[in-house]
């Protein structure tokens, strides 16, 4: 299972103060050295935290793949067919939201998604949807022409019993056994820490997952680089 690092709160961080540090393309660049796969980043429509200028220096600085996670609206869509990353994942957009707080519906959003989906294989870009498990939601993920998926992940990591949390898990387990059933690429993320990630790094059929916060916040105490090996270490032994 390969790994990916999530940067937006490198952004937030720089954001609060003003000026330009801390950098996120100076973040990225520890976290590929430290053996991450690919750097995600979430081009908000509020700009809360990664820019424009973000990803315009990210794409042409990072060696390894750049995910930009993005809602699919006009504008966004605009950045991402110019700017061209390795992969977008689309999400749903709440303006109120703190964090991302579920998947897409696919099922009622079908014919949007898979005119989008069109657009960016158009551009050589490849597609991903961030969504629940559910089969439904998966099925329709597959009938937009998207080639990949990304598991939500945030009801498990909220789990407040080990019954709950092992009840969400047997969903991700089932959709990622789904998803690769039908021929999808399978990610996962949300949530996804220290303590819960070894779960979820057993199931085969998950090919990468995406952290950010958890290892932000750790790399307050231990370094960024730090951070990135410890999780990829906990990764790799489950």
């Amino acid at each position: 299972m390969k790994l990916a690092i999530n940067i937006d709160h490198i952004a937030t961080l720089r954001n609060a103060r003003g000026g330009r540090l801390p950098d996120p393309v100076d973040a990225a660049l520890a976290c590929e050295r430290a053996g991450a796969v690919g750097i995600v980043c979430h081009l908000r429509e509020d700009r809360r935290h990664i820019r424009d200028t973000d990803v315009e220096r990210l794409r042409a600085t990072i060696k390894t793949k750049l995910d930009l996670e993005m809602a699919a609206t006009e504008e966004i869509i605009g950045i991402a067919c110019r700017v061209k990353p390795d992969l977008v994942t689309l999400v749903p957009e709440h303006r109120m939201e703190l964090t991302t707080e579920g998947g897409l519906d696919v099922v009622a959003e079908r014919a949007r998604l898979t005119t989008a989906v069109k657009k960016f294989h158009d551009h050589g870009i490849a597609v991903s949807l961030f969504i629940d498990p559910v089969p439904a939601q998966i099925h329709a993920a597959r009938e937009t022409g998207a080639e990949m998926m990304e598991i939500h992940t945030g009801e498990y990591a909220d789990a407040t019993s080990a019954g709950e949390r092992a009840h969400q898990l047997q969903l991700i387990e089932d959709a990622a056994r789904l998803g690769k059933t039908l021929g999808l690429g399978v990610n996962a993320g949300h949530g996804l820490d220290y303590h819960n990630i070894a779960a979820v790094a057993r199931i085969p059929e998950i090919d990468e997952v995406s952290i950010g916060y958890a290892v932000i916040v750790r790399a307050v105490s231990v370094g960024l680089e730090s951070a990135v090996r410890q999780m990829h270490g906990l990764i790799q032994s489950a």
